[in-house]
């Protein structure tokens, strides 16, 4: 039986997620990260889904693409799987942003130093990208169907500052025995897994992504009473 769905979002740790989930003995994937059953245009019966978390465990399908996924599929999830538990993950929108655009550009076949600094502007402003970086409205949406408790939401600098005690967090919100995370050694739990390209955000980026994003992080931050300053350019 389905267990936990990974909603996202893309460029936020999601595959460093599922690497570490793996190492957990109850812990189970259908030999994939990601199934896109919920966001297929034309998916096979729901049997065909069901029948891939089939045994003994805590089964998973860690998606990041169905964190936009409107509300009306939402309740299907619901409708077949209603004791899900959702586990959303959040990274700062500039930071995701600039990562997806680079992780686009493989994509595209193209070199990082091909792309001019229009093709970068076009993909922060597409709506795909706008709408991963949304978080407030992906939060309400899965809130408005599943109770708030089935959903854990982490941020990805628990990720890189405190991973073992993120898996902590993460194993108590599936019904997990989180003594195998703890015993993670740090060469394990600070794997760099699918990790983008280095480049350093390009300075005449800075200005557009702030303001593409600056309300919405503010808006974040009143709705989660969270303090998310440090995700500003401008730290106000």
């Amino acid at each position: 039986m389905l267990t936990f769905l990974g909603i996202g979002t893309q460029k936020s740790g999601t595959t460093w997620l599922y690497s570490m989930l793996k190492h957990h003995p109850r812990v189970r994937f259908p030999n994939r990260k990601e199934v896109h059953f919920w966001n297929s245009p034309a998916p096979p019966p729901l049997d065909w889904y069901r029948n891939l978390f089939d045994g003994d465990g805590c089964w998973g399908d860690m998606t990041p693409a169905y964190q936009v996924l409107p509300v009306e599929k939402i309740r299907e999830v619901r409708a077949a799987f209603p004791d899900v538990r959702i586990i959303f993950s959040m990274r700062n929108p500039i930071d995701r942003a600039w990562s997806a655009a680079k992780m686009a550009l493989g994509r595209a076949q193209l070199d990082f130093h091909e792309a001019s600094d229009q093709w970068f502007i076009d993909h922060f402003r597409s709506l795909a990208s706008r709408r991963r970086g949304d978080y407030a409205t992906t939060i309400r949406n899965w809130r408005s169907v599943f109770p708030s408790d089935q959903i854990a939401i982490y941020r990805f600098e628990q990720m890189t500052d405190e991973p073992v005690a993120l898996l902590v967090q993460i194993a108590r919100h599936l019904g997990l025995d989180p003594d195998v995370f703890e015993a993670l050694p740090p060469a394990v739990t600070g794997e760099r897994v699918f990790a983008s390209t280095t480049e350093p955000l390009r300075e005449p980026f800075r200005a557009v992504l702030n303001e593409a994003y600056r309300d919405q992080i503010v808006a974040l931050e009143d709705y989660l009473q969270l303090d998310l300053r440090s995700w500003r350019v401008d730290g106000a």
